[in-house]
């Protein structure tokens, strides 16, 4: 798998999924930017873990949805590295409940801290990209975002709006080299997962075609694949994983 960047960003990369794919790109010989909102300490321990495995990486923190913030972290790393070549945009947040029972301040939320973040991120990546007419962005959306979920009316929203929006921005970014696609990730092997009532994770695994969950370096391998130059012609694409659930 073959990088004509140097660099790339990664939001809320300080743990789960942002984490492993901050390691495999930096096994990849791209240098990470670990982006956090509060997490410092995990931030500095993954920079750690990569500098200690022969990658490079810095840690900048800054709350996504914050656009002032956003604007001024891509600066610091332009004007750092001299380019952001590749962006993925993975931070966001839930925040669960029935429909029924969600305030617009609930929906809200989580529609800036996903939706409005990622937007964000793209548009600041256009302009940054365009100026040398190469670059290559990912969004990470959720299965949600394709069937729905009871109790995730924000967060479906959201993710949603992710894959669609993706499409737009791989058709204004295409006239500058600029590829974006999408992810979608079904239900990792993570800690909330481990702890789920044996009962609940039979009924889940028996929905996955596959009969287990994806491992968090399973959708880090596939954002790496999107970003590559093995994906050169692939843009306004979402890329499922997971295990066949949904198709």
């Amino acid at each position: 798998m073959t990088f004509s960047g140097k660099n790339v960003l990664i939001t809320g990369a300080s743990r789960g999924i942002g984490a492993e794919i901050a390691k495999v790109l930096a096994k990849k010989g791209l240098k990470v930017w670990i982006n956090y909102k509060s997490s410092a300490e995990l931030a500095d321990k993954l920079k750690e873990e990569i500098e200690n495995a022969g990658g490079e990486a810095a840690v900048i923190g800054f709350d996504v949805s914050n656009e002032a913030a956003f604007v001024d972290a891509v600066k610091t790393i332009v004007d750092s590295d001299g380019e952001l070549s590749y962006l993925v945009n993975n931070a966001g947040i839930t925040n669960d409940k029935l429909a029924m029972r969600m305030s617009v301040e609930d929906f809200r939320k989580v529609i800036d801290a996903n939706l409005t973040s990622t937007f964000i991120g793209c548009r600041e990546a256009l302009k940054v990209m365009g100026k040398k007419r190469f670059g290559s962005v990912v969004n990470v959306a959720s299965i949600v975002g394709e069937t729905g979920n009871i109790g995730q009316a924000n967060y479906v929203a959201s993710k949603g709006g992710v894959i669609a929006m993706t499409k737009t921005f791989a058709l204004e970014g295409a006239v500058r080299n600029i590829r974006f696609n999408s992810v979608t990730p079904g239900f990792i092997d993570t800690d909330m997962t481990k702890n789920l009532p044996e009962k609940v994770k039979t009924e889940l695994l028996n929905k996955i075609p596959l009969k287990r969950l994806a491992k968090p370096v399973e959708v880090a391998n596939a954002v790496a694949f999107l970003l590559s130059d093995e994906a050169s012609y692939i843009t306004g694409e979402t890329l499922k994983v997971n295990g066949g659930m949904y198709m």
